[in-house]
């Protein structure tokens, strides 16, 4: 009998229901509410073991996806929400298989989010750092403006505050139904970070499962610092199509973290549970060789 039927049996017993076959039935759920199957390795775990150890196969250490609120309680001891009252429009009035506006609504719900990405102030260990959070559960993560201008408006918050900034990644790219729009916000975030850099405050990218597109080609991989989570793919676009443009079979492993770090495209590649440290690590780092620099350190921006 495998675990499956067992649990089935054992939850219709107490209804006193058999099936046709002698065994009792259940629906799925209540299999996949007590247990989480790994993608990687298929090892089955008890659910409250893999929430209690990072989203991770406690047999194979394969990192699954977590949402944005996971990764904030992960990160932060306290977290201070920012700029949450900005919602996407239908600048466009964009259409496919259906309208724009019922798309927002169903991620609204799904995500139980209003956009794909969380800000604000975040407290480690004592050290307060600008934080921002990207959530897959929300149309794929994807850039549009909403995404754009949160992430332009923590930067700035960073600077005023002169705060380190930490953006955790996590897309499909740009939101193609907003069209030129959600381009226009590659720009406007490297600018945002353009001033960031030039006053010579710490920008850490986080780049986790999957991050691609318009996030990669922008602020995504124009961190002081580049961190890649552990199985993480990165990239601009999909395997797939790259290999039916350059007609040719690429590596096992092209995309990977651990690809990019060889070819020196990411700084380090860091697993979840060592994740929090490492950035704590690296912005008390920073902020101790800004006071032994002095105010010299902080660069003044150009003159036009």
């Amino acid at each position: 009998m495998s675990l499956r039927t067992w649990f089935a049996d054992k939850r219709q017993k107490q209804k006193g229901q058999k099936s046709e076959t002698g065994h009792y039935e259940v629906k799925d759920e209540t299999f996949e509410q007590l247990w989480v199957e790994c993608y990687n390795c298929t090892h089955r775990m008890l659910r409250r073991e893999f929430l209690t150890g990072h989203g991770m196969c406690t047999e194979c250490g394969y990192h699954f996806r977590i949402n944005s609120t996971q990764r904030i309680e992960q990160l932060a001891d306290a977290f201070e929400v920012i700029n949450d009252d900005l919602v996407s429009t239908d600048p466009l009035v964009f259409t496919d298989t259906e309208p724009y506006h019922e798309r927002i609504a169903k991620a609204e719900v799904k995500s139980n989010l209003y956009e794909a990405i969380i800000t604000g102030i975040a407290t480690t260990n004592g050290t307060r750092f600008a934080l921002g959070v990207m959530d897959f559960d929300y149309m794929g993560g994807s850039m549009g403006s909403v995404v754009g201008e949160k992430i332009t408006r923590l930067i700035e918050v960073a600077l005023e505050q002169k705060l380190s900034l930490v953006i955790v990644s996590a897309s499909g790219g740009a939101r193609m139904q907003e069209g030129i729009f959600s381009l226009m916000q590659m720009v406007k975030t490297g600018a945002a970070l353009g001033r960031f850099h030039e006053r010579g405050q710490l920008f850490i990218s986080v780049l986790t499962e999957p991050t691609f597109g318009g996030v990669t080609a922008s602020f995504g991989t124009l961190g002081d610092i580049i961190i890649a989570e552990e199985g993480s793919r990165i990239g601009f676009a999909g395997r797939r199509v790259i290999e039916q443009t350059i007609r040719q079979k690429l590596p096992a492993d092209f995309q990977t973290a651990n690809y990019l770090l060889k070819y020196g495209q990411v700084d380090m590649v860091v697993k979840r549970p060592d994740l929090r440290q490492t950035l704590v690590g690296l912005i008390s780092v920073h902020e101790k060789s800004l006071k032994q620099a002095g105010p010299f350190m902080h660069r003044q921006p150009a003159m036009a």
